[in-house]
C-alpha cells in the first residue's frame, strides 16, 4: 500500500483532472443516447391527438357551411313568399319621408308667412347703446320660437333652413345661422296652417317682443301672408345624436315637398 500510495503521488495532477473530465464526458454521452429513444416515441405519440383535432374542426366547418346554406334558402323563401311586403315597404318609405321633412332635409312648399326684421332708423341718443337699435340674433331667435309655438311646421332664415340642431348666434355685425353668416334684413319664412299668423299675433310673447323692440327702439317688424312659400332643404351635415319632434299639426297637412329641389 505504501508503494501504491507513492506511485499515485508521483502522477501529475493534470493527468488526474483530465481523466476525471473524460469520465464525466462519457457519462453525458451515454445519457443522451439513452434518452433519444423515448423522445422519438413521445413525439410520434403526439401526432394522433392533433390529427383528431383537425378532423373535428373540419367537421364543424362543414356543419356551419350547411347551416349557412339552409339560412340563405330560408331567407329566399321568405322574400319570395312574403305577403304585404310592398305595403310594408311603402309605409316605411312614408315614415322615412316624414322624418326627413321634420329634420329639414327636404325642400318644402306651401302656404305661410314671411316676417322681415330690419335695423332701426331712429336717431340714437348719445347715452344709448347703439346695439339696441340693431336686429340681433336674439331677435331672430325669438321670432323663430314664436312661429314654432304658433304651429309652424318648417322655418328658414334668409334661406337657411332651421332644424332641431340650428343655432342662432350674434357674430359681430351679423347673425350666424347654422354655418352661414347672415346680414340684415332678416326674412324669417314659415310654412304652417292657415291659423298660424293669427295665433302668432295673439301670442303674449310675440306682443311683448314687438313692443320692446319696435315701439321702444324702432326695430322694423313687417310681415306678409302668402299662399305659397318656398323653403330650401337644410344643406349642412347631420351629426345629431338625439332629437325629438313634437309637431302641433300633422306633418304634411299644410305643405308638400318640392321634388325638384329634394337633395
Amino acid at each position: 500500500m505504501t508503494s501504491i500510495g507513492r506511485r499515485i503521488r508521483t502522477i501529475p495532477s493534470w493527468q488526474i483532472t483530465l481523466g476525471a473530465a473524460l469520465l464525466g464526458l462519457g457519462f453525458l454521452i451515454a445519457a443522451q443516447l439513452s434518452s433519444e429513444g423515448p423522445r422519438i416515441r413521445y413525439t410520434s405519440l403526439e401526432r394522433t391527438p392533433l390529427v383528431e383535432t383537425a378532423l373535428d374542426l373540419q367537421a364543424q366547418q362543414e356543419s356551419l357551411k350547411e347551416q349557412i346554406l339552409q339560412l340563405r334558402t330560408a331567407i329566399q323563401d321568405l322574400e319570395a313568399a312574403g305577403q304585404g311586403g310592398t305595403t310594408l315597404t311603402g309605409e316605411l318609405n312614408d315614415r322615412l319621408e316624414r322624418a326627413r321633412m321634420a329634420a329639414g332635409l327636404v325642400a318644402m312648399r306651401g302656404p305661410g308667412v314671411v316676417i322681415r326684421l330690419t335695423d332701426s332708423t331712429l336717431p340714437i341718443p348719445q347715452d344709448a347703446n347703439a346695439r339696441d337699435y340693431l336686429v340681433s340674433g336674439q331677435d331672430v331667435l325669438t321670432v323663430v320660437e314664436e312661429l314654432w309655438l304658433a304651429g309652424a311646421e318648417a322655418i328658414a332664415v334668409n334661406g337657411e333652413r332651421v332644424t332641431v340642431g340650428t343655432a342662432v348666434v350674434d357674430i359681430g355685425g351679423s347673425v350666424l345661422v347654422n354655418s352661414a353668416y347672415l346680414a340684415p334684413p332678416y326674412d324669417v319664412k314659415a310654412i304652417g296652417p292657415a291659423t298660424m299668423y293669427d295665433t302668432l299675433v295673439a301670442s303674449p310673447g310675440f306682443v311683448d317682443f314687438v313692443r320692446s323692440r319696435s315701439e321702444t327702439f324702432g326695430v322694423g317688424i313687417s310681415y306678409a301672408v302668402l299662399d305659397e312659400v318656398d323653403l330650401d332643404a337644410y344643406a349642412g351635415s347631420v351629426n345629431l345624436r338625439y332629437g325629438r319632434v313634437e309637431p302641433t299639426a300633422t306633418p304634411g297637412a299644410a305643405f308638400s315637398a318640392a321634388p325638384s329641389e329634394t337633395p
